[in-house]
């Protein structure tokens, strides 16, 4: 036992167990008849019965009532008219099968007769066409042959000097012999050198001897240019002749291209003409091929059908119609939920051993205090300065009080201790008396020590 009382017992894992199980059953019985709603539609009832089955707990031995459900369903007056009349057909129709499936041992006990059917396509006779190849690109000619070198320049000396100094050799003597001729004159007529009128004629006569200067150079570059030109002529006509030349080269070197490429192109649709044939002559093969092994598939499947025809029939024979069942609503129930019994009976016992642990925890503190203070410690006892005694354990062998002092001893709080009365019967020796005649109790040499002295 501890200060505050025994601690809470644990529970019985057996009997929770079984607790458990009962509890189980209960609700998965009452799930049970509340899930299963009966129902009533224009096809048909729905319709749940119970019948009671023992069940024996192999943990505690407890028998239990287990109500175990029978589903009925039921047909309205209508739709169970339909079932006779179908059940009926049906019953005719699969007779009728069975009759007619006495044939087939007769029909599918003779292998089918292959001998008339027309022979398949012949693969190996079609042979691949050998193509002929066609011819590589012609030689074409791309030299055009040296047609000479163009003049891009001639040879034209463009100092006229010499022109005009040889047009003034020519003309200086002359013009020598009019000035002397002008200045006799002038001087026959009576004209002075330095006179107005000597001046004005000598004047004119210098502007024409300019003039005839002016013109020999006008004419040295007019006759310049007019070689300049011969020589240019000479260079265009040469040219002229070697492009001639070149575009003779180049139409001949064409004409003989094309020649060689009309040739090629001759070749070549030639090749491909024969390589047509030859496809044309493959495809009619494959189109035999192909013709043949049709025929054959179609008589085949003649033949199948003819073999098929009695076993279809017969399988829709048995087929037969099918009864509208009836189609009932989906119903809804909330379901009971099981209860937790062994975690309400673990929780249960988890919050008494706490209450329990916190009690022993607090009078341990309260009584920790009578024993602080070492072996020599006495403290006041004596039941008569006690009120409101409530026993609440013991403490090796000695019953310990919960308690408040009386009188001036009062300080307004509870205690927990031992009575001096009780303890001097068995410990006397810890027990002594107050001057005012209470007796006190040495806590330390009680509980400390454990033995007397």
């Amino acid at each position: 036992m501890g200060l505050y009382g025994s601690a809470p017992e644990s529970p019985d894992p057996k009997e929770t167990a079984s607790a458990q199980t009962a509890t189980n059953i209960g609700t998965s019985v009452a799930n049970n008849v509340m899930g299963n709603v009966n129902q009533v539609t224009p096809d048909g009832n729905l319709t749940y019965t119970y019948t009671t089955q023992k069940w024996k707990d192999p943990l505690s031995g407890k028998e239990y009532d287990l109500q175990v459900p029978t589903a009925t369903q039921t047909l309205s007056q209508q739709q169970q008219a339909i079932k006779d009349q179908t059940d009926a057909a049906e019953l005719n129709m699969a007779s009728l099968a069975n009759n007619q499936s006495g044939k087939l041992n007769d029909l599918l006990g003779k292998p089918m007769d292959m001998s008339k059917a027309p022979a398949a396509g012949n693969a190996g006779a079609i042979g691949l066409p050998q193509y002929q190849q066609f011819q590589g690109a012609p030689n074409l000619q791309t030299s055009l042959g040296n047609a000479g070198d163009i003049t891009r320049s001639y040879d034209v000396d463009f100092d006229t000097s010499k022109y005009e100094n040889a047009l003034m050799e020519r003309l200086n003597p002359q013009l020598e012999q009019d000035r002397a001729a002008l200045e006799t004159r002038l001087a026959n007529q009576g004209l002075q050198p330095g006179s107005e009128a000597y001046n004005r004629a000598i004047d004119q006569a210098s502007r024409q001897s300019n003039d005839a200067r002016i013109s020999a150079i006008l004419n040295a570059g007019q006759e310049q240019s007019r070689l300049a030109g011969l020589a240019r002529d000479q260079a265009g006509f040469q040219n002229a002749a070697q492009q001639q030349q070149f575009g003779q080269n180049a139409t001949s070197a064409g004409f003989g291209n094309d020649a060689r490429q009309q040739m090629y192109q001759n070749a070549n649709t030639s090749t491909a003409a024969n390589n047509a044939l030859k496809d044309q002559s493959f495809n009619a093969q494959q189109a035999k091929f192909n013709l043949q092994n049709q025929q054959r598939a179609q008589y085949l499947n003649e033949q199948y059908a003819q073999r098929n025809q009695p076993i279809n029939e017969i399988i829709g024979l048995m087929s037969g119609a099918q009864v509208n069942s009836p189609s009932f609503v989906p119903t809804q129930s909330n379901p009971m939920p099981t209860v937790d019994y062994a975690g309400l009976v673990q929780q249960d016992y988890a919050n008494k051993m706490g209450a329990y642990n916190t009690q022993q925890a607090n009078m341990q503190s309260m009584f920790g205090g009578l024993l602080g203070f070492g072996g020599q410690m006495a403290s006041l006892s004596d039941k008569r300065a006690k009120k409101d005694i409530k026993k609440v354990g013991e403490l090796k062998g000695h019953g310990l009080y919960e308690y408040s002092y009386r009188g001036k001893h009062n300080d307004g709080k509870r205690h927990i201790g031992v009575m001096a009365q009780d303890v001097e019967k068995k410990r006397p020796d810890v027990v002594s008396r107050r001057p005012d005649g209470l007796r006190q109790v040495n806590y330390g040499a009680l509980f400390n020590a454990g033995k007397r002295k």
